[in-house]
């Protein structure tokens, strides 16, 4: 069954379409809970959870591209959780992970702010679209994946120091270019 099956599901309201999209994402959802997250019971509650959104956000949303749309659900919820449980003992896998971004990235301090972040999304995604796919495949991999180094590593056959000094060069030129679109730290 392709993304406009399921999202037709959805759209008619049949019960059918959480168990395709689980059929068709459920482990692709894991991965990107687990990595974040490093709870089975967790992210098996976040990629179920993803299923329930998913359901209130179609209609009157249609995603064109499934996968992604109800990536970034699980992703959002299993962040959610994570600061949440950050909240009650620091430290974590992410913690150093978005230390990382945050001097490529301007803070969301105020109102102002907010409204700029589709903006910055929009230029991130951009930016995406410049660097050379194996380049963009391990800044994914990292950023958005919230993949261990070491997974990475073994899944691209590239030593983990090679991994760093390209995310190391891959956040410069994030940073360059968001200079040059406009968008201060």
């Amino acid at each position: 069954m392709n993304d406009d099956d399921i999202v037709d599901l959805y759209w008619n309201r049949h019960e059918s379409a959480i168990e395709e999209s689980s059929r068709q994402y459920g482990r692709y959802c894991y991965s990107i809970s687990y990595n974040i997250l490093h709870d089975n019971g967790e992210a098996e509650e976040c990629v179920n959870d993803t299923w329930l959104r998913t359901w209130n956000a179609i209609p009157p949303q249609r995603p064109s591209k499934l996968s992604f749309f109800v990536g970034r659900i699980v992703r959002n919820l299993s962040l959610d959780k994570y600061k949440a449980k950050k909240a009650k003992k620091r430290g974590g896998e992410m913690l150093p992970l978005l230390e990382e971004l945050i001097q490529c990235i301007p803070a969301n301090n105020d109102v102002e702010q907010a409204i700029l972040d589709q903006d910055l999304a929009r230029t991130i995604n951009q930016f995406m679209h410049t660097l050379p796919e194996r380049e963009c495949n391990l800044f994914l991999a990292r950023y958005w994946y919230s993949m261990p180094l070491s997974e990475i590593a073994d899944k691209f056959g590239v030593k983990e120091n090679n991994i760093k000094a390209s995310l190391f060069r891959s956040r410069g030129k994030l940073k360059q270019y968001l200079i040059q679109e406009g968008i201060h730290l």
